[in-house]
């Protein structure tokens, strides 16, 4: 798994139990897969359609940071799906665990758009 994102946690992000509130987690989480299918896809009209199970493995606190890592486990006609892991760099522990986000490229008229992809592309070798 490829981990692409950093957040800090802050004293906004915690729960009332002072641990990181679960809703900011996804957000961060939300907000990585749809910035990586919008790069893959070359679509800035991007959505989440689908969400497995989510599971809470453990927790985070102040001060701790967070690595987002995103792994593609295929491509569609007009989405992309992406398994994700959430792990909290200071305890070395899994936070979260995401097996299938489903991302739909979407068209001017907002409908589903094919984007022709089959696999990974790294922005590095599209510039050349």
């Amino acid at each position: 798994m490829r981990f692409h994102t950093r957040k800090w946690v802050k004293p906004e992000d915690l729960n009332p139990n002072g641990t990181l509130f679960g809703g900011k987690l996804l957000a961060w989480i939300d907000e990585e897969l749809a910035l990586y299918s919008i790069i893959q896809l070359e679509n800035s009209r991007v959505v989440t359609k689908y969400m497995s199970e989510i599971n809470f493995r453990s927790s985070a606190k102040q001060g701790d940071i967070i690595e987002i890592g995103i792994d593609v486990v295929k491509f569609g006609n007009s989405s992309i799906t992406l398994k994700c892991e959430a792990r909290n760099m200071m305890t070395r522990e899994t936070i979260i665990t995401i097996e299938a986000t489903t991302m739909v490229s979407l068209g001017e008229d907002g409908k589903p758009k094919p984007h022709g992809k089959t696999q990974i592309e790294y922005v590095g070798n599209r510039l050349k």
